[in-house]
């Protein structure tokens, strides 16, 4: 089930090869003036709303995907854990670009990304220092559906509501990662979320992104230093996740500068994928970059 929040906040499944979307709003008890509140009751309660869901999927109000505004999959969340250096190509591009070869998350484990740099899949990303250099980082993302506690690797999948392609948006400098990945817009995810029940093995998706039509990163999940049960036991060991929590499971080599008016693609395989602008933001900022070390 490929689950979408669109146009008016409206709760939606989307069959992409029919350019369709259907309205479930009613069958999911979702009131569109609190998606928040809404998506909670939606992954608690799931398995008592799916059979109304796939019901009222086949007689629901339908409109062109092609026709609609994506937003946000996942509207709000408390937390995003992400995973810095889980490829070793990425970790040997950022040595050879900067000769200063970073440690992979093996030593470093995840780090915390501000909930509200959450953006949907329309939504352009919107840089605040054009003067210093910003990259894409094309990530397979997913939300958490329950609460957990020190559960295992093993056991992780039970956990997992869905999955998601995601861009972790990311100023090189010295500050610290939390701070250069936080801005606003800096985590569009999307298109949808894929329910985890449609993603048999997660740690063996082919994943794209081009810039401009330049294709940049053409990497694989099974190349994963921690794959993505792993990155969930680390998440919530000793610490609760919760339902609606995000983690995004770090990227692949070819991450490269972004510019305003540049053009973003991300495409996952058995996720989907969407396309973004890029532009500055409103009341840009300036800096002097020779003032900034660059790092991952």
């Amino acid at each position: 089930m490929k689950i979408a929040i669109f146009n008016d906040q409206q709760l939606g499944i989307v069959f992409p090869e029919e350019n369709r979307i259907v309205d479930v709003s009613n069958a999911a008890n979702w009131d569109s003036k609190n998606p928040e509140a809404s998506f909670q009751n939606l992954i608690e309660m799931f398995d008592d709303l799916k059979p109304l869901i796939e019901n009222e999927m086949m007689r629901g109000k339908a409109f062109k995907l092609s026709e609609v505004y994506l937003r946000s999959p996942v509207p709000r969340t408390r937390k995003i854990w992400a995973a810095p250096v889980n490829y070793k190509k990425h970790q040997e591009e950022m040595n050879k670009q900067f000769n200063n070869a970073p440690l992979t998350i093996e030593d470093l484990a995840l780090f915390l990304k501000s909930p509200d740099s959450l953006s949907g899949p329309m939504d352009p990303i919107k840089l605040p220092f054009t003067n210093r250099r910003t990259d894409h980082e094309a990530e397979l993302g997913y939300v958490v559906g329950k609460k957990a506690k020190n559960v295992k690797a093993e056991d992780a999948k039970d956990y997992i509501f869905g999955y998601f392609a995601l861009l972790d948006i990311s100023i090189r400098g010295n500050e610290e990662r939390t701070w250069r990945k936080s801005f606003d817009t800096f985590t569009p995810i999307g298109p949808w979320i894929v329910t985890a029940d449609e993603i048999e093995d997660p740690n063996h998706l082919s994943m794209k992104l081009w810039v401009n039509d330049e294709l940049r990163q053409d990497g694989n999940t099974k190349h994963l230093i921690y794959d993505c049960y792993k990155c969930f036991e680390v998440a919530c060991n000793n610490m609760q996740l919760n339902p609606g929590d995000i983690i995004a499971t770090g990227t692949p080599e070819g991450v490269g500068p972004l510019m305003p008016g540049d053009t973003v693609k991300i495409e996952i395989e058995k996720i989907g994928g969407f396309t973004v602008k890029v532009e500055a933001a409103d009341q840009e900022k300036s800096e002097n970059p020779k003032q900034h070390t660059i790092k991952k």
